[in-house]
C-alpha cells in the first residue's frame, strides 16, 4: 500500500470525506513511528518522545478538522500582534520574491521588534545554510541574525543531534550546499551532494553498483544536480543498510527558481526514492512539527503564543496549525483568494492578508 503525507492528505479534495482523510493520517503516523521501533540508530527517548508529540498533533488535528471555520480577512492587526509573543515567517512570497524584496517588509519588522515581538524566519529551502541566508537578508537591507533563521538544511542536522545519530555513522545527501555545510558544523560526516550530480553508471552486463556499509542516512533536499546514480546510490544505502534513516527536508511540490513561473520542487527528488525505496521519509521541514517543537525548546515559549505567516496553505498553514500556533496566510505568493476560498480546499488558517505590511494600516479603526 502506497502511503500518502501529511501535507497531502491535508490538501485532499473535498470528495474524499474526513473519515478517510483522518484515516489515511493515522496509518501515515503510524507508519513514521514502525519507523522508530525497531531501529537501532534511534535511541528510546528520541521515540517516545516523537511518539508523544505525534499523538498529540493528531488529536489536535483531528478536532481542527472537526470544529475549523472559514478564514476571516485580517480586520484588527494590534489584536493579533498583541494577542502572541512571536512572530513565525516563511520566507520567499512573504519577505522576498526571488531576489526582490516585498514592499513595506522592513518596516513591519522594525514595528514588531519595536513592540518587543521575537521574530522567527522558517524556510523550507535547504541550499543555503543559515549563515548563507544571513547575507541574503543582509543584501536585501533587513537586519537579521542567524539564530533568528531555521533552514530546513538546519533541521536536518538538528534532528540528526536530537536522536543522537552516531557520529561514526555517515550521512548520504541528494541536495545542495546548504545541507553540506549544516552536517559539518554539527560534526557529522557526509558523502555525495554536489559533486555527484556529475557522476553516471555505465550500465553494462554484470555491472553492479557499490554503496558505502557506513552509510546510516540518505537526506533528500531540492537538488538541481539531481541524477539517475543519485537514485540508485541513496537506494541502496536505504534498501541495504541496516536501520538507515530516511530523511527529507521537505516534500514541496512547486519552487520559485524565477519570477516567470513554477517550478519542480523539493518533493520531485524525495517521490523519487519514495518510488524505488517503498519507504516514506521522514520529514524535518514544514508541515512537519520538528521545527516548530525545537523553536519551542530553543526559546522557551508556549506554541499558543507564536502565531505562523505563510503564503503557502500545505505547508507553512498546516505547520503551524500541526503545532498549535495561530495561523496568518499572505496573499502575496504562491496562495491566491480563490484557492484559499476554493470548496476544494480543507486547509483554513486563522487569518489571512494581502501581505505583511498590511500589520502597518490595519488598526482597530477598522473593524
Amino acid at each position: 500500500m502506497m502511503l500518502r503525507s501529511s501535507s497531502t492528505i491535508a490538501a485532499t479534495s473535498v470528495g474524499v470525506c474526513h473519515t478517510q482523510r483522518l484515516w489515511s493520517h493515522s496509518v501515515t503516523l503510524n507508519y513514521r513511528l514502525s519507523q522508530f521501533a525497531g531501529n537501532p540508530l534511534l535511541s528510546n527517548s528520541a521515540f517516545v518522545k516523537w511518539k508523544r508529540n505525534i499523538g498529540s498533533s493528531n488529536k489536535n488535528n483531528r478536532f481542527r478538522m472537526a470544529t475549523k471555520a472559514l478564514a476571516q480577512p485580517l480586520q484588527n492587526a494590534d489584536e493579533l500582534i498583541d494577542s502572541v509573543e512571536t512572530f513565525i515567517f516563511d520566507c520567499d512570497g512573504v519577505i522576498w520574491k526571488g531576489d526582490s524584496l516585498i514592499e513595506g517588509v522592513p518596516e513591519t519588522l522594525d514595528m514588531l521588534r519595536s513592540k518587543g515581538k521575537r521574530l522567527v524566519f522558517v524556510t523550507n529551502n535547504s541550499t543555503k545554510s543559515r549563515k548563507q541566508y544571513g547575507k541574503k537578508f543582509e543584501t536585501l537591507g533587513l537586519n537579521v541574525n542567524a539564530e533568528e533563521i531555521f533552514a530546513s538544511s538546519f533541521a536536518v542536522a538538528a534532528y540528526l543531534k536530537s536522536i543522537d545519530f552516531p557520529k561514526d555513522k555517515k550521512v548520504y545527501v541528494i541536495g545542495e550546499d546548504g545541507i553540506l555545510k549544516e552536517l559539518e558544523l554539527a560534526g557529522y560526516q557526509y558523502v555525495g551532494g554536489p559533486e555527484d550530480g556529475g557522476k553516471k553508471i555505465e550500465l553494462k552486463p554484470g555491472f553492479l553498483m557499490e554503496h558505502d556499509e557506513d552509510v546510516g542516512a540518505v537526506v533528500v533536499g531540492f537538488d538541481r544536480y539531481f541524477n539517475y546514480y543519485k537514485v540508485q546510490y541513496g537506494t541502496l544505502c536505504i534498501r541495504e543498510n541496516p536501520g538507515c534513516l530516511f530523511i527529507a527536508t521537505n516534500r514541496d511540490a512547486v519552487t520559485h527558481l524565477t519570477d516567470a513561473q513554477e517550478w519542480a520542487g523539493g518533493g520531485s527528488m524525495v517521490g523519487a526514492l519514495v518510488g524505488s525505496t517503498q519507504r516514506e521519509p521522514l520529514v524535518v521541514g514544514k508541515p512537519s512539527t520538528f521545527m516548530m517543537d525545537y523553536l519551542a525548546n530553543e526559546f522557551g515559549i508556549s506554541k499558543s503564543q507564536i502565531c505562523m505567516v505563510g503564503d503557502r496553505l500545505d505547508t507553512d498553514i498546516l505547520f503551524g496549525q500541526n503545532g498549535g500556533c495561530k495561523t496568518l496566510l499572505v496573499l502575496s505568493g504562491v496562495t491566491t483568494l480563490p484557492v484559499l476560498q476554493s470548496p476544494n480546499n480543507s486547509i483554513q488558517p486563522d487569518f489571512y492578508t494581502n501581505k505583511i505590511s498590511d500589520f502597518l494600516s490595519l488598526k482597530a479603526a477598522a473593524v
